[in-house]
């Protein structure tokens, strides 16, 4: 066996020509059995393994996908890279992972080494979308889709969820409990999704249920654990305090409820809260979280399938794809 085997040696060892080699290795159907037969076996004898950055060159293809988002380590991310994953597996992809750490610069110099890498496609996750990322994604020779991230021109293909509608639905929730104090914990504003989306759906149930929006009562934080409990002792200080609480994450929801716990509150009897995302983590808190299902793992599925199509030059009736949200209730609200 040798790792080294070309198609010459196989075609040799075969005893065919190096088209026929080729037919076999690319499943093309004109091929004789015995003939395929032939070549399967030398090509088990020799060890050979068709190397995929010649075979691009020749096809112009690569069969590799690049994929960029901000943290693989995020429970959050990796819901969306296992969706992408397994789509791109049951379309013969191969995916390249890259972390970006939202980070700007390093997002454009990824994007440019993926298509360096001669990817047939890439699937893009981060947070603002600046004019400078709206010119890369246009100069791409291969097509691009957005996964959970705006599009602030609409013209580069995205899969989201209606984010305005899903912190109404989770604040009209709220509302309808009874509830005049709301707390809101988000990301940071410079994000769309945080800025514009989910604080318009706050602002509009807060509206239609004739209450005014307390700026003490929100607290902007980085996504993190911590953020939670640093946003709870804030709202905790304060003569008028939120009876519940809305946080754009379920990490920093876990940090919310551990730093009311902490300082002898009960949930939900003193304050209910409510995440986003439904990671894990909203069922292994006590008590278990309640939690506006955002589908990670479908966002990354659906994104991956649009891409094939793209890349396949298949009809596409839909680049903006919004898929369905949802309330899941559990014990951290009444």
């Amino acid at each position: 066996m040798n790792n080294n085997s070309t198609i010459y040696d196989v075609a040799r060892e075969a005893g065919v020509s190096m088209a026929t080699v080729s037919r076999v290795v690319n499943g093309n159907p004109n091929v004789k059995p015995a003939t395929r037969k032939k070549v399967l076996d030398a090509i088990e004898r020799l060890g050979y393994r068709p190397n995929a950055v010649a075979r691009g060159l020749a096809s112009k293809k690569t069969t590799t996908v690049g994929v960029i988002i901000p943290d693989i380590s995020s429970i959050f991310f990796a819901e969306l890279a296992r969706g992408i994953e397994d789509i791109a597996t049951m379309y013969n992809y191969n995916i390249i992972l890259s972390n970006s750490d939202q980070n700007k610069d390093k997002e454009i110099h990824l994007l440019n080494t993926m298509l360096g890498k001669q990817v047939d496609g890439i699937v893009f996750m981060g947070g603002t979308i600046t004019e400078e990322h709206v010119e890369e994604f246009k100069r791409s020779p291969v097509p691009i889709v957005l996964a959970a991230t705006i599009s602030p021109d609409q013209e580069i293909p995205t899969v989201n969820i209606n984010y305005t509608e899903a912190v109404y639905d989770a604040i009209h929730f709220l509302t309808e409990q009874g509830h005049e104090r709301i707390g809101m914990v988000s990301g940071p504003l410079e994000d769309p999704i945080n800025g514009h989306h989910k604080f318009s759906g706050y602002r509009r149930a807060l509206d239609e249920a004739n209450l005014e929006m307390n700026e003490d009562f929100i607290y902007i934080g980085d996504y993190t654990y911590d953020a939670g409990i640093e946003a709870v002792e804030k709202f905790l200080s304060l003569d008028n305090k939120p009876s519940a609480v809305f946080v754009g994450t379920d990490e920093m929801a876990l940090g919310v409820i551990h730093g009311a716990q902490d300082r002898g509150l009960k949930i939900p009897e003193d304050m209910e809260v409510i995440g986003f995302d439904n990671t894990r983590l909203a069922s292994m808190v006590r008590p278990t979280l309640t939690t506006v299902v955002q589908p990670m793992y479908d966002i990354g599925a659906v994104a991956m399938r649009l891409l094939t199509k793209f890349m396949n030059n298949e009809s596409v009736e839909d680049r903006t794809v919004i898929l369905p949200h949802r309330i899941q209730l559990r014990d951290s609200t009444k």
